[in-house]
């Protein structure tokens, strides 16, 4: 499946960590960025403009803000859970400018500047963040800030090419780069950028029965397995199998999801007192979650899957001590049960498609296994968050497509989800 390449989405990209004066307007006259010679003949060029912008705050967990600024205003809305700002309000804001600050000075060298308006995802950045201005091919710019040493700056810095360093790393977008994956969709979501796909007319004929309606998540996992053009072996490549399956179901979901979306907006959202805007507002929610919930179930559908296709034991959502629920318990929750605690037959793998700090719920899920396993789709995740997940005793297990995203400490420690089913293969052997 063609999945496109960077360049047919963002033909430049900058990055650098912010300076106090570039973050702070009170140890500057204005909210400015300064700009290198290397960052205007790569990406924004030499003339004075004026950039619609889409200003993206993402936070240690990934939970951030959105505000987006245009000719006709700054529309901001709030992501992840304790952030109060805007709610989808609309504040008049002029886009960002760049222009150079001696133009009336031809005796001077040039000297470039990004002026950027005051919204809530500038007002929530600080010295020292990291700032990535991507050149949209629409001629837009995406202004996104995340703190130091984050797992979202080491994923954007894998996306763009570029590491944020105290001026900023520049570089033009070349056509032949290599194709983008999985991993590039993962962090596109969290940019908000839809990933167009190739094959809309066939991925349509295989939604078609759906009608307007969302089947089971297990229901749907079962039909991409079914449907899946590529050949692919669960038994042979289990890693790259369960990203192909994973790939084709949200390339299913997203087709249908237009359909279902299209359907609403055309019935419209009104009520007696005219304009529903509440009915609006939880339509577009119950959209978001979907999306975020289902993920997450699909990773669970078809890792057993895997497991199946492997003829190993295992109970799914058992019930442990205290009641909870580990996702995959190998070889049974009877033997489980039984065992002593430590017993080197027993395994436990959590699937969780983001691990933000959940990691931590897979800690107390079956407390007769010292040693727990987590897998995950999460490209990039910061070495201080893989430190404390070795330190207590919790091994990731990525699939291989997604190791190339660590640095090559991490890439040393991570399991492929291959060894993980050879490592209880041989537990249950």
């Amino acid at each position: 499946m063609r999945r496109g390449k960077l360049r047919d989405y963002f033909s430049g990209v900058g990055a650098k960590y912010l300076s106090d004066v570039d973050a702070e307007p009170t140890k500057s006259n204005q909210h400015e960025i300064g700009v290198t010679k290397a960052m205007r003949e790569r990406v924004l060029g030499d003339s004075k403009r004026r950039f619609d912008v889409r200003y993206i705050w993402l936070g240690r967990e990934q939970d951030g803000l959105i505000a987006e600024g245009t000719a006709t205003g700054v529309r901001d809305e709030s992501r992840g859970q304790g952030q109060d700002h805007g709610q989808g309000g609309i504040t008049a804001y002029a886009p960002a400018t760049y222009y150079d600050t001696r133009e009336n000075q031809p005796h001077r060298s040039p000297e470039w500047r990004l002026y950027y308006p005051s919204n809530p995802v500038t007002e929530a950045m600080s010295g020292g963040d990291a700032l990535f201005l991507a050149l949209h091919n629409d001629g837009s710019l995406h202004f996104i800030v995340t703190p130091s040493g984050s797992t979202s700056e080491r994923q954007l810095s894998w996306l763009f090419g570029v590491r944020p360093q105290d001026s900023f790393d520049s570089r033009e977008i070349e056509p032949d780069e290599p194709t983008l994956g999985f991993a590039a969709r993962f962090i596109f979501d969290q940019l908000g950028v839809e990933f167009e796909e190739a094959d809309e007319a066939r991925l349509d004929g295989i939604v078609e029965p759906f009608g307007t309606t969302f089947p089971r998540t297990a229901e749907f996992s079962d039909l991409a397995r079914r449907t899946l053009a590529e050949a692919v072996s669960p038994r042979d490549d289990p890693d790259a199998t369960l990203l192909a399956w994973l790939e084709h179901e949200e390339a299913l979901f997203r087709r249908l999801e237009r359909r279902v979306v299209a359907e609403r907006l055309q019935a419209g959202f009104t009520g007696e007192d005219g304009v529903d805007v509440d009915g609006f507002l939880r339509f577009s929610l119950s959209v978001q979650n979907r999306r975020k919930a289902r993920m997450g179930q699909s990773l669970e559908h078809h890792a057993e899957a895997v497991f199946r296709a492997h003829e190993l034991s295992y109970t799914r959502s058992p019930v442990t001590e205290h009641n909870h629920r580990p996702d995959f318990l190998f070889p049974s929750i009877e033997a489980y049960r039984e065992a002593d605690a430590g017993w080197w037959c027993l395994a436990m793998l959590g699937a969780k498609s983001t691990c933000k700090d959940r990691w931590r719920q897979v800690l107390v899920e079956a407390e007769k296994i010292p040693e727990k396993h987590l897998l995950t789709l999460e490209p990039g995740i910061s070495e201080s968050q893989t430190h404390q997940m070795a330190v207590a005793k919790l091994q990731l297990v990525v699939p291989h497509a997604l190791h190339a995203t660590y640095t090559e400490a991490q890439q040393e420690w991570l399991w492929s989800f291959d060894r993980f089913i050879r490592d209880v293969g041989a537990r249950q052997a």
